[in-house]
């Protein structure tokens, strides 16, 4: 305990993590909304420094970091936390990604599961952590005390540095040893926000230097010795299964070891990449497609929009709304279509497994769900899950993709580490076309609004119909987050909207087609934001009022947006700005996992081009512990949602995905990017999270924007720039 986490040296750790023996798992719906309601503080548990401090004889303080960072810096958010309440010297700070143990390491908002998503990385954390640190900061007080024979309460900390009027002085490092033998305080004294030196300040991201220089570590840069290389070939329709397979010119490839079937298709295994590619592409394939999805994406829309005709299941409601808009002075109605969406990491999918030499089985990967995914891989190698370590690494994005309920990728490398008899390493590569193609996409969806204004313009009633697969019926996560048929996280951002509607009626559907659905960066914000925030636009012009100060009108019960939406108008000059054809400006406001977001667009538009010039944007995500880190995710966010606001869609014919690559699927291009203004409300509430909420308000402050430069309205996603006519 405090030594340096080296196998020759007894850890702050010692003894504390063990492998999890998870039989079972179930997220705790409670905690998520608690989160998502901005209630975060769910740590009633005793310190745990053991769990997240090391301390080396070296003075080095390493923080375990029990979720995956995949760019969104939690690392370091995470660590300043415990380096605050240690008063640890910020140049010796280190991290390490926790091992797979729900015991220690749960995601406090999901329940006793591991992992990472909805923005909960240091909203679950922040509690816990500054236990963490306020405990071991008193222990090595409590162990320099006992040393120098001097009163605790004299003694200060600062900068990793313990000192007594007396004199005496000691580095962390040199009392490691001695504080580690002492129990661990059940109430140690947390910091008052006056105090805090590091949260609340610029520090430098630490794994800026790793990332520049080459050595961190990500899963495809992996070697373990005698490793092999497995690449799937899959079916090209969702639901369509293997027929035959003629493998005799794949094994002829040179490189090949082998070709084995797995559940989801053909693994050809090799000695490097290149070669099994190879041997995948002399595969001689035949699939049954009797149960597969065959839908176009035109016919899929038309049967949407039948369905809408149809009575839903009522997600929220309140008054009689279809009376209210009957009785309306003016009545406005819009329709929005949203497409499939690829989450199109750049770091495709991979993972290292491998039998290690205690019968256990070691796995290398940018691991998300680290509970499920122990929970698939030892149920396939037949085994316990506490035999299933899993070593996680930095990831190169995931948007959601690394999350399923099914492990899907690990599910592959472990069958086909099964298959091949385990006797060598397998590192399971996806492609950049397996990834586009292979589905786990943003579901699609359609919206049909309709609502009544009164004479002066205020919303009577509003009548809200959404059409959209679950991502979460018929997994395991459905009993946990499926109620009635209603899964939150397709209605989240409408259901439960913030605005002040006297008479509102939100009913969906839910579709059934094949294709495999999952969340993408804000889940079913990043539909409801768009179909939310511009039709409100609609209706502020339809009542002859300004679209900011018509919003403000709503959300008198929402104070914290409020104010965002009020510094993004200030800081974006809002009532000064400057009306011309073909230039024009757009808001949106929208809250999200428990953080309150606003923007402002300065958008040049005319006959089928559009400039986004400029986004200012405000949040309120509590207490900012890393403010440059809340910035970048902003701006992240903006470059992230950008291309899904100007052109990326994921279409089909007759039920194959017809994008590829990057070339049918293109990223924002750094010439796209407009300048991104971000302004943090003051708060002092526990902190949320930041990594998915700026998505949901950039597609329609700039589709305002639009409107505003051109007086016509794109509603749908992509916007379809080419209906522009010229201003």
């Amino acid at each position: 305990m405090f030594d340096a986490p080296t196998p020759s040296r007894r850890t702050f750790l010692a003894g504390a993590v063990a492998g999890a023996l998870v039989v079972g798992f179930r997220l705790d719906l409670a905690g998520m909304k608690a989160l998502a309601a901005g209630a975060p503080d769910l740590s009633a548990g005793k310190p745990q420094p053991n769990a997240f401090v090391r301390i080396g004889a070296d003075d080095t303080v390493t923080v375990v970091i029990k979720h995956l960072d995949m760019g969104q810096g939690n690392t370091t958010g995470l660590a300043t936390i415990v380096a605050e309440e240690l008063d640890a010297d910020w140049a010796t700070i280190r991290t390490a990604f926790a091992p797979a143990d729900a015991t220690l390491y749960a995601n406090l908002a999901f329940g006793p599961i591991q992992g990472t998503g909805g923005s909960t990385a240091v909203a679950n954390s922040w509690m816990q952590l500054r236990k963490a640190g306020a405990a071991a900061r008193a222990m090595l007080v409590a162990a320099a005390a006992a040393e120098w024979k001097v009163p605790a309460g004299e003694i200060t900390v600062e900068k990793g540095v313990l000192r007594h009027a007396s004199g005496k002085e000691a580095r962390f490092g040199a009392l490691a040893g001695k504080a580690a033998a002492l129990p661990v305080p059940e109430n140690p004294r947390l910091k008052e926000p006056g105090e805090w030196r590091l949260i609340g300040t610029k520090l430098a991201r630490l794994d800026s230097v790793p990332k520049t220089n080459g050595s961190a570590v990500y899963s495809l840069d992996v070697r373990r010795p005698g490793q092999l290389t497995a690449v799937v070939a899959r079916a090209p329709k969702f639901g369509a299964t293997l027929k035959s397979v003629d493998d005799k010119a794949a094994r002829q490839v040179a490189g090949v070891v082998e070709v084995v079937r797995i559940p989801s298709g053909v693994a050809v295994v090799a000695r490097d990449t290149w070669s099994a590619m190879k041997g995948r592409e002399a595969l001689v394939l035949a699939w049954d497609e009797a149960g597969a999805e065959r839908q176009s994406s035109d016919s899929q829309l038309a049967a949407y929009k039948a369905l809408a005709d149809k009575p839903g299941l009522v997600a929220s409601q309140r008054g009689d709304a279809a009376a209210a808009i009957k009785g309306a002075a003016k009545v406005v109605e819009a329709e929005f279509s949203f497409p499939y969406l690829a989450h199109a990491p750049m770091e495709p999918l991979n993972a290292t497994i491998e039998k290690a030499a205690d019968g256990g089985y070691d796995i290398h990967a940018g691991s998300q769900f680290q509970t499920i995914e122990q929970v698939v891989v030892a149920k396939i190698l037949g085994t316990t899950t506490d035999k299933v370590r899993i070593n996680t690494l930095w990831a190169g994005g995931s948007f959601g993709r690394r999350a399923t309920g099914n492990a899907d990728y690990f599910a592959e490398a472990a069958h086909i580490l099964k298959a091949t008899g385990e006797s060598k390493p397998i590192h399971l590569v996806w492609t950049r076309e397996d990834d586009i193609t292979g589905g786990y996409y943003r579901p699609a969806a359609y919206h049909r609004i309709r609502a009544g204004l009164d004479a002066k313009g205020a919303i009577v009633g509003w009548q809200h119909t959404m059409v959209g697969k679950s991502i979460l019926i018929g997994t395991p996560l459905e009993t946990a987050m499926v109620k009635d048929g209603i899964d939150a996280t397709t209605v989240e951002g409408a259901s439960d909207t913030p605005y002040a509607l006297p008479a509102y009626r939100f009913e969906v559907h839910n579709a059934r087609e094949g294709v495999p659905v999952l969340w993408w960066r804000s889940v079913g914000h990043s539909h409801t934001g768009q179909a939310m925030e511009a039709f409100v636009d609609e209706l502020a012009h339809a009542a002859g009022q300004d679209p900011v100060a018509y919003r403000l009108g709503l959300l008198q019960g929402a104070p914290r947006l409020s104010a965002a939406l009020r510094l993004a108008a200030e800081k974006a000059n809002w009532a000064g700005r400057e009306t011309k054809p073909g230039r024009g400006f757009g808001v949106a406001a929208h809250q999200s996992f428990g953080s309150y977001v606003a923007m402002v667009a300065d958008v040049t538009a005319d006959s089928g081009k559009v400039k986004v010039n400029r986004i200012v944007a405000a949040v309120d995500v509590g207490v900012a512990v890393n403010p440059d880190v809340i910035r970048a995710q902003v701006e992240g966010a903006v470059g992230f949602a950008l291309s899904s606001v100007l052109r990326n869609r994921i279409t089909f014919k007759d039920g194959e995905v017809q994008e590829k690559n990057f070339d049918a699927y293109e990223p924002t291009r750094m010439s796209e990017m407009p300048v991104v203004e971000v302004h943090i409300v003051p708060s002092n509430a526990a902190p949320t999270g930041i990594g998915e909420p700026g998505v949901p308000v950039l597609a329609p402050a700039i589709s305002n924007a639009i409107f505003a430069a051109t007086g016509q309205r794109l509603r749908s996603l992509p916007l379809d720039l080419a209906a522009l006519r010229g201003v």
